[in-house]
């Protein structure tokens, strides 16, 4: 029952629930998009090149939270000013995750699932490197994961792929279901969050 879990219904559940959220969602995302636009100079999405399932490459979607002068292919713990880039907007989406709502669009086409391994940067050789090792590497990556809801910012790199490895080796409905309420606990209390440079390595 788990491998069909895994393989097929975990995916039916992803395809429902992304295009009704999508539905439900769209006015909200609408007005973040205006306020994105009129809050400063860019495009409302911010689009990055991410690895995916099987080290394919795909281009993931998020509301721009920051200035549109800010490195682009590098993950934000990796800047050294972070905070100077943020936008009004993007402090209050980064706050709540909403953010991540474009991400939605990832999901129904399948490149991404609610729950799994976060989407890294090519550049994340080394978590790459651990994930493949650890089997991680074959899933879709999430919006959520295990290792968002056990610190998230504050775990070091080897610890993130260890629990991306934990959660590949045991990859349930109840889990699943499980990490979606931590998630929700975690963005609720902001925990684990930190905007800049972390040691993280």
């Amino acid at each position: 029952m788990k491998q069909v879990y895994r393989t097929t219904i975990k995916r039916i559940l992803d395809a429902f629930f992304g295009v009704l959220l999508l539905i439900c969602l769209s006015p909200l995302m609408l007005v973040l998009a205006i306020w994105i636009k009129l809050d400063s100079k860019g495009p409302v999405l911010f689009k990055q090149e991410r690895v995916g399932r099987n080290g394919k490459r795909f281009t993931i979607y998020k509301f721009r939270s920051m200035s549109d002068d800010a490195p682009h292919q590098m993950a934000t713990s990796e800047f050294d000013t972070a905070l100077s880039y943020i936008t009004r907007s993007g402090r209050l989406m980064r706050k709540t995750s909403l953010d991540e709502l474009p991400q939605l669009v990832n999901v129904v086409k399948g490149e991404m699932s609610f729950i799994g391994p976060r989407p890294l940067i090519p550049k994340e050789e080394k978590v790459l490197r651990l994930r493949h090792a650890n089997g991680a590497e074959s899933l879709a990556p999430g919006i959520t994961g295990l290792a968002q809801v056990r610190g998230r910012d504050e775990v070091t790199d080897t610890q993130k792929a260890d629990y991306d490895g934990e959660y590949a080796s045991n990859v349930t409905l109840r889990g699943d279901f499980l990490i979606l309420v931590e998630t929700v606990l975690t963005v609720l209390a902001r925990r684990g969050v930190h905007d800049g440079k972390v040691n993280n390595k």
